[in-house]
């Protein structure tokens, strides 16, 4: 008789069961599609929400409709299916990312809120779903009520994963770099321990989380112009690479049948219930403890530079201001408001119209980067000092982006917008 002290999955008597498992194997196929799909749900979620002119509540629509419908497929399908899983996956993401989007963007909820929540969300799914299966165990998902369970999961995973990540790149202004070198070193810690008795179901889910924010550092990475040190790739070709190579891995996953899992595999076995309950308490004691304290260490950090003298800055604005743009005219024109100085915000926006104007779209698409990468880099500094008025300029400034990087710009609501900011600003 199987027990739960020697498996994840008690009801599995044979290996004719485990065929019908509706996921795939933990193998490095997994990873490296699922850092793609992580990737695909940062640049292609930007993509339909600025390029495509959806805006965020019409990419959230239209990703959710998408996800429910291939989560049918999924859930109507008998076995692992490759192309159908790693869809769900791929959209799972993008949604996953638009929650937390919303949350954050459209109802104002402070990051560390969304984190807190999702977490709270996550672990209560694992409760529910060890209360109602007992079991956790990923080689055992061939019933509804387990599959639901494992995707409400995933979904929870992404929102956290966004969330957390958002925190450290933009709310602590880490920046998507620094935050990727973060998260590969707790990759690396939660692999390591894993490999000298981690439970293999605590380590899986740790890292599933950690690999969202590691992906949206390398979309940030690849997309990001080169001046800000990126590969200048662009959300729209970071999109069909990455796209292309998830197709790629899965169609030879499912020719080779690779991630499917067929045997007894050392994931299976865990170690009494008693070690994996001490395992799970100290390592969230530990995530707890070094989130707290590295979070009020950086934002002491960042309390202390916000009330540095805003006019300090200036030099360095006007020595970056490319030739021939606006800059400010002298230090004793500049004009503060509850957010500080923003005549570097207000320059980057009149040179961005008159480029309009001027019936160069293209040109003044790439001065509003800098517009849109000074803003990012500022928003946790700004945001304390008056939040409401930073929502009135991030919301004129994802309007004046959507029109500029639109697949078909159109040169009167490029203006338009671009004007619209500029009076919010002022």
């Amino acid at each position: 008789m199987v027990t739960t002290k020697e498996f994840l999955h008690p009801s599995v008597q044979n290996i004719g069961q485990r065929l019908l498992n509706k996921v795939p194997e933990i193998t490095i196929f997994f990873w490296i599609i699922k850092v793609l799909c992580t990737t695909v749900g940062e640049t292609a979620a930007d993509f339909l929400n600025v390029n495509l002119n959806f805006g965020l509540t019409g990419t959230s629509i239209v990703t959710g409709i998408l996800l429910v419908v291939v989560l049918f497929f999924q859930f109507k399908a008998t076995k692992y299916i490759p192309s159908i899983y790693w869809l769900a996956v791929v959209l799972i993401s993008v949604f996953g990312t638009l929650v937390t989007d919303n949350l954050t963007d459209t109802l104002g909820v402070p990051l560390e809120a969304s984190t807190i929540f999702f977490s709270a969300a996550l672990a209560l799914t694992f409760t529910f779903w060890y209360i109602k299966e007992k079991t956790l165990s990923i080689h055992s998902i061939f019933t509804w009520q387990r599959e639901s369970f494992y995707w409400l999961a995933i979904l929870c995973t992404f929102a956290l994963g966004t969330a957390s990540g958002d925190l450290m790149a933009e709310g602590l202004a880490l920046g998507y770099a620094v935050t990727g070198l973060i998260v590969t070193g707790v990759v690396a810690v939660v692999a390591t321990s894993w490999r000298y008795g981690l439970s293999p179901v605590l380590s899986f889910w740790l890292i599933y989380i950690m690999t969202r924010p590691l992906g949206a550092s390398l979309g940030d990475f690849l997309s990001q112009p080169q001046k800000y040190g990126g590969l200048n790739w662009g959300a729209t070709a970071t999109s069909v690479v990455f796209l292309s190579a998830i197709l790629a891995v899965v169609t030879y996953v499912s020719v080779t049948k690779r991630d499917t899992i067929s045997q007894i595999s050392k994931e299976d076995v865990v170690l009494p219930t008693r070690t994996i309950l001490l395992q799970v308490g100290v390592t969230a004691i530990i995530i707890l403890l070094v989130s707290v304290v590295g979070y009020r260490t950086r934002q002491a950090t960042l309390q202390s530079d916000t009330g540095k003298d805003v006019l300090t800055d200036i030099p360095a604005i006007i020595s970056t201001t490319p030739k021939g743009m606006a800059t400010p005219s002298s230090l004793s024109s500049v004009k503060t408001s509850t957010l500080g100085d923003l005549e570097n915000f207000k320059a980057i926006t009149t040179d961005t119209l008159k480029l309009v104007q001027a019936g160069k779209i293209a040109d003044a698409t790439t001065r509003i980067a800098d517009f849109e990468h000074d803003w990012d880099i500022s928003a946790s500094r700004l945001k304390r000092m008056d939040s409401a008025k930073w929502t009135d300029i991030d919301n004129a400034t994802d309007l004046t982006l959507r029109q500029l990087r639109a697949t078909s710009p159109d040169a009167k609501k490029c203006e338009s917008a671009l004007e619209a900011l500029l009076q919010t600003l002022n």
